[in-house]
């Protein structure tokens, strides 16, 4: 991994590189989707031998029930525990920040209030091209649940047994046992077997992301998640803690980026020196390889306001505060989420916390958080006016009409007095 001085130009390179649109994937993400969509469950076959190297047979499309139901005697009961115990954190979180129903009287006769209403049918997209994301799983299943959807799909190339006991456990019972871009289409736009949803959630590599752009317009989704990416922002702390944090995000994708911002040279030869020796013991197989030699760097900044300034230009996936510095996290602005303290360890926020781990990459954190129980509902407005609340906006509705030369918008009101 490198140690970089942080200047102008890298600054910009680091920038233009999170923005820089994967052409070749999307390319191919291009025929994929326009395929699914043509041929259905003949394409998603296709694609999924051809991808993943996966023979189904039509009737293997779909997770049985037997195999949801016989999963949790497949795995160890610490496991089942543990699912558990992620899930009822995960679901706590969730309830809390479900949008709630409300309705004021704005002034006599004017009541306004919201109406939240939950997605019929959504679609969460598991990574499970080098591991079956059984919290992805949860992460993704209990915020739906929480917001009242009635019908959940949830896509999974190769699931294994820890994902299918989870979805048994969470009652959910539909598992396409199909992933990639392919898997996106045909939930944006529906199989002969697939149900076209109401939005399309979960994060995915480059391919999965670059579907979720482009069926964009014609089906929700949540926000462009993947691959990950993890920014640490220290001038002191452990360097075994901040290199192993640095090493787990790194071993999601080939492609995640792992920065380690610092003004100070001494912890950053030290948190290399340990990166080294750790990346050492992986198999050259690991994804952290590629991920720190190819994108990922130690950044040498002069000061931590030049630190505090590049964080908030990124809005990285994950931000890291090892020492603890509340003064530092008021100044920061963008994050998907924030990992305050030396024991706040990134994995602990993955898997079990509670908050969750849907997070925002390339950028996007500029706009909005991490996934929600608000994803899933629709908040309706509805206004009721009782004939006094008329005759005390009929004329600010006719002078406004009027402002924006709207004839018919005005004789909607005359009509009534």
């Amino acid at each position: 991994m490198r140690v970089i001085k942080l200047t102008e130009r890298t600054e910009t390179r680091l920038l233009e590189a999170r923005r820089r649109r994967d052409l070749k994937a999307e390319s191919l993400v291009a025929h994929i989707v326009s395929d699914v969509r043509r041929r259905g469950d003949a394409a998603l076959l296709a694609w999924t031998q051809q991808l993943d190297g996966t023979a189904l047979q039509p009737g293997d499309l779909w997770v049985k029930a037997s195999e949801l139901e016989q999963a949790c005697h497949r795995v160890s009961r610490d496991v089942l525990d543990a699912i558990k115990r992620a899930a009822r954190n995960i679901r706590r979180v969730a309830e809390q920040q479900k949008p709630q129903t409300w309705r004021i009287e704005v002034e006599p006769g004017v009541r306004v209030g919201q109406r939240v209403q939950a997605l019929d049918c959504a679609g969460c997209y598991v990574p499970g091209g080098r591991a079956s994301l059984v919290s992805t799983l949860l992460m993704t299943t209990i915020p739906a649940q929480v917001a009242g959807v009635r019908r959940i799909v949830i896509a999974c190339p190769r699931p294994n047994f820890a994902l299918l006991a989870a979805a048994d456990l969470l009652r959910v019972r539909e598992v396409l046992r199909v992933g990639g871009a392919q898997a996106i289409a045909a939930l944006a736009y529906g199989t002969e077997t697939v149900p076209r949803v109401d939005k399309i959630v979960g994060p995915g590599n480059r391919y999965v992301t670059a579907a979720k752009r482009l069926v964009s317009s014609d089906c929700a989704i949540d926000f462009l998640a993947g691959p990950t990416e993890v920014l640490i922002l220290a001038d002191r702390g452990n360097p075994r803690f901040l290199a192993a944090d640095l090493l787990a995000q790194a071993e999601h994708d080939p492609d995640a980026i792992a920065l380690f911002v610092t003004p100070s040279r001494r912890l950053a030869k030290a948190v290399r020196l340990e990166l080294t020796q750790r990346l050492r013991a992986l198999p050259r197989s690991n994804p952290a390889w590629r991920s720190l030699e190819k994108n990922s760097a130690i950044l040498l900044v002069r000061n931590i306001r030049e630190a505090i300034r590049l964080a908030n230009r990124l809005a990285p996936e994950h931000l890291s505060l090892p020492g603890n510095e509340r003064a530092w996290l008021r100044a920061l602005e963008a994050a998907g989420s924030v990992f305050l303290g030396p024991w706040s360890a990134q994995p602990l926020g993955d898997y079990a916390s509670g908050s969750n781990h849907v997070l925002p990459t390339s950028g996007w954190a500029r706009s909005r958080g991490g996934l929600t129980a608000g994803d899933f509902v629709k908040c309706i407005s509805v206004q009721q006016i009782s004939r006094r609340g008329f005759r005390r906006l009929a004329p600010v509705a006719k002078i406004l009409a009027d402002a924006e030369g709207l004839v018919a918008h005005r004789l909607a009101v005359e009509v009534r007095e």
